[in-house]
């Protein structure tokens, strides 16, 4: 089995044992109750190159990265740096993440929070919103078209926006399809991932090829790789709206001007 595959085994396995805790319909009550979320739509389409800065400690390619202690805190200093919105990784194996650190930075920061995890039910579309997040991930790679066109519904029943994760031009083009199909009139947001989930190698020319391939009313964010200012200062050119950066910002010893580097570099 791939990671992915991996991946997507654990993650029904924790959807099973929420259930079994938090019924679908309680969930749904609790996050119907909370105030609006921010528009990620929005701030992605601000003026200049949107940061989306992660919350990150793991990854399955690196390992254990940094000590996060106080994941509120880190998303404040992202945001005192200018990141238009905060990612948080909830995957506990691999990324030792958790929604407990959603929930603590989703009541810090006033800017959307994307709960970044491997998607497999409606469930867990309604357990972000529950926890605060203002967007929930979906990666083509794992998922039926049934199933992408499904969870931009139920996040849109929510109130939330989505992220569409795509690694190459097929995966796009059943992105644009299961987005169409939707019909929900938000606006597609398409996260274009240089990392291949198999081998977990990083393509720095991925996203070139596949922002191609986009609707024009698309928002494009470019996801991995992301190292410092030289990596982003062409991204404009290539079409890219936004940027999804971890370990850069999450292992920097001043995460606030780590962000403010992006920031300025993008503009």
């Amino acid at each position: 089995m791939s990671f992915l595959d991996d991946a997507v085994a654990a993650s029904r396995e924790r959807v099973a044992e929420a259930q079994r805790l938090v019924p679908l319909d309680v969930l749904r009550t609790r996050a119907q109750a909370l105030p609006p979320a921010p528009s990620l739509v929005d701030a992605l389409r601000a003026p200049g190159l949107s940061v989306i800065a992660e919350v990150k400690r793991s990854s399955p390619s690196r390992g254990r990265m940094v000590e996060i202690p106080d994941p509120a805190a880190l998303a404040a200093a992202y945001v005192a740096g200018g990141a238009s919105a905060v990612s948080v990784l909830t995957e506990p194996r691999w990324f030792d993440g958790s929604l407990d650190d959603l929930v603590a930075v989703a009541a810090a920061v006033d800017v959307p929070v994307l709960r970044k995890d491997f998607t497999v039910d409606a469930y867990m579309v309604w357990e972000a919103r529950a926890a605060g997040a203002a967007a929930v991930l979906l990666i083509v790679a794992a998922l039926s078209d049934a199933h992408i066109s499904g969870f931009l519904r139920t996040a849109d029943d929510a109130g939330m926006d989505a992220l569409v994760e795509v690694h190459d031009p097929d995966e796009t083009a059943r992105a644009v399809k299961a987005w169409t199909h939707a019909g929900t009139g938000r606006p597609l947001i398409l996260g274009i991932n240089a990392r291949d989930l198999t081998s977990l190698q990083v393509d720095p020319e991925r996203f070139a090829e596949v922002v191609k391939a986009l609707p024009e009313q698309a928002i494009a964010v470019a996801e991995s790789g992301v190292m410092g200012p030289d990596s982003v200062r062409h991204l404009p050119g290539l079409g890219a709206d936004a940027v999804l950066v971890g370990e850069y910002v999450a292992t920097s010893p001043d995460p606030a001007a780590a962000v403010r580097g992006l920031v300025e570099a993008g503009a």
